[in-house]
């Protein structure tokens, strides 16, 4: 009767103090970014709540955004530090010294968008160990695979044929576009971001930006190169790793782990509708603000691809790192590029 009792009286107080029951870990999480736009928004509203759904309240997400805990170039020293933050999105491209496999994503002109990227990015990680590898050597376990949109052609003067860009200058942030300009017949120019970009379009220095659809739309830059070319085809491999330190990992319960991996499932079986609708809605916007949008053709897009010549830099690329002793940069690169063709 006694241990009734006793069960009783816990069953009750569970009720009554559920937090009681069990104790509640909170997980720091740092971002860069202020909470507003697609990716961050999504984070947010959808994953972070699968999470302490999935771990029935056990795991809790405290988000820090806007760079308050760590800027987007430090991001992966914060997570694997693990000091002030349990969790960053990790931008791989901002760290190309410590992830140079990573670099591999951007190094394709033509690839798959919403939901087959969303695929294509789980099946590289789960097929291709090296990633992991990379990841676990920086002390970080990647939790969540957020992706970004198509990269867009936002220029001052109208584009005729997006393979035909001869005596043209453009701004792009990512070395691997510069040698697609390059080989194209353009000349990329390496400006930082600011007003100086928009005086560049203004005085004739610069023709146009090649950037992601979304960090055009966000910053406005079809108010001053108007004419947009645009494509879910033309892949960007732009990659938000939501990654915790591996300590931090390493202490959570199996159930726990189990829980962040049921909340990543269930979240990318919706991210990838929702990244298609915000484009088209980011489309639509521009359109109204008197922008001239163009959807690039299919046969288009492939004699861009062509003209990038981007097996050439690639296998420029795996030769430098070959030389710097990162002897699986060709097998990796080969692996990834029989998936992307398998992904389109």
């Amino acid at each position: 009767m006694d241990l009734v009792k006793k069960l009783l009286a816990v069953s009750v107080a569970a009720l009554l103090f559920p937090q009681a029951a069990f104790a509640v870990k909170t997980i720091i999480y740092t971002d860069h970014e202020a909470l507003g736009g697609m990716r961050t928004r999504f984070l947010n509203d959808v994953f972070f709540p699968a999470v302490e759904k999935e771990s029935h309240g056990r795991l809790k997400i405290e988000p820090h955004w806007d760079g308050e805990l760590s800027t987007s170039y430090r991001a992966l020293q914060t997570v694997a530090k693990g000091a002030t933050a349990d969790m960053a999105v990790v931008v791989p491209e901002y760290s190309a010294s410590e992830l140079p496999l990573h670099q591999i994503f951007k190094s394709f002109p033509v690839g798959p968008a919403a939901d087959k990227q969303v695929a294509f990015f789980r099946r590289v990680y789960k097929e291709v160990p090296a990633f992991q590898a990379e990841l676990l050597r920086a002390n970080i376990v990647p939790v969540f695979i957020a992706t970004g949109y198509p990269v867009a052609f936002f220029s001052t003067h109208e584009i005729k044929k997006l393979d035909d860009l001869k005596e043209t200058k453009w701004r792009t942030a990512s070395f691997w576009h510069q040698d697609f300009l390059r080989n194209a017949g353009a000349t990329p120019v390496t400006m930082p971001w600011g007003d100086g970009i928009y005086k560049a379009l203004a005085n004739g220095r610069l023709d146009g930006v090649m950037v992601n659809v979304d960090s055009g739309y966000e910053l406005e830059v079809h108010e001053a190169a108007p004419y947009v070319l645009i494509s879910p085809e033309l892949w960007l491999g732009h990659v938000y790793l939501v990654a915790m330190n591996k300590q931090t990992w390493d202490e959570l319960s199996k159930e726990d782990r189990q829980a962040l991996r049921r909340a990543a499932a269930s979240s990318y079986k919706t991210l990838g509708g929702i990244m298609k609708q915000k484009m088209l809605t980011q489309i639509s916007d521009m359109k109204k603000q008197g922008a001239q949008v163009r959807l690039v053709r299919h046969a288009e897009i492939l004699k861009w691809e062509n003209a990038t010549r981007y097996q050439d830099v690639q296998a420029g690329w795996v030769k430098e790192q070959e030389s710097k002793g990162i002897t699986e940069a060709g097998p990796v690169m080969q692996r990834v590029t029989e998936i992307m063709k398998e992904s389109r």
